[in-house]
């Protein structure tokens, strides 16, 4: 008994860990590759915000849009540190989904500042909207990672104000803006479709067996109805039919 209160032991065996989701392989793969497509998607949306700031009409817009552009860096590094945390190379995660966010923003290049704006909260917020879905069949950590990460960039005021203010000095700019939300809109959809499509490890995330039942087509069905409809009060809130 003396040797056991000298060094501190009970004479118990140590308790093994407790099981994690993440010790079911197929589980981990979908896990990573959930974390490689945001830390690409926040990377991505801080070099497309750092090209938009250059178009903004004066000083005041383009720091607004530069600490925009921050905050996704700043939700990249803790996507990267999260996947080096797990003993992953955070950029072979990253590195398969290079090609599907370069033909979304080839095909959505904003004509000028405000519809780069308004990709930035509309085109963001959908992405958000779809990535939150999905966090809720993922493992406690995981989906407090994810959700702090969509949390926004804290300047949807500022956006919203500045694309009100264009549309009152200009009204047939919100005719235009509003066929460019529904670009955005269509745009984004097809992207997710194709990600889960295109991911097994991702797709079996969502069909279940961690923790949480998995999806079946009516819930796809009804996750995507609610995105659809967060995106026309998202859009209503820029004084924009959806």
């Amino acid at each position: 008994m003396a040797k056991n209160a000298k060094s501190g032991r009970s004479g118990r065996p140590p308790e093994a860990p407790a099981p994690s989701a993440l010790d079911d392989p197929e589980y981990r793969r979908g896990v990573v590759e959930l974390l490689g497509v945001l830390a690409f998607g926040e990377l991505s949306a801080c070099e497309r915000l750092v090209a938009d700031a250059q178009m903004a009409p004066d000083l005041s817009s383009k720091v607004e849009v530069a600490t925009m552009a921050a905050a996704e860096f700043d939700h990249f590094e803790v996507l990267r540190d999260r996947l080096v945390e797990m003993g992953e190379d955070p950029f072979a995660a990253m590195e398969p989904f290079e090609a599907t966010f370069g033909d979304f923003h080839r095909k959505t290049r904003p004509a000028d500042f405000v519809e780069g704006l308004v990709k930035a909260y509309v085109g963001d917020g959908l992405a958000a909207d779809f990535y939150r879905e999905i966090a809720a069949y993922l493992d406690p950590v995981t989906r407090e990672i994810v959700v702090d990460t969509l949390s926004g960039t804290g300047h949807s005021e500022f956006v919203v104000d500045q694309v009100r203010a264009a549309i009152e000095a200009d009204p047939r700019v919100g005719g235009r803006l509003a066929l460019w939300g529904r670009r955005l809109m269509g745009e984004a959809l097809r992207q997710a479709q194709t990600l889960v499509a295109e991911r097994d490890a991702l797709s079996a995330v969502l069909v279940g067996g961690i923790e949480t039942p998995g999806l079946d087509l009516t819930a796809i069905s009804r996750m995507f109805t609610r995105i659809t409809e967060a995106h026309t009060e998202r859009m209503a809130r820029l004084g924009l039919a959806a």
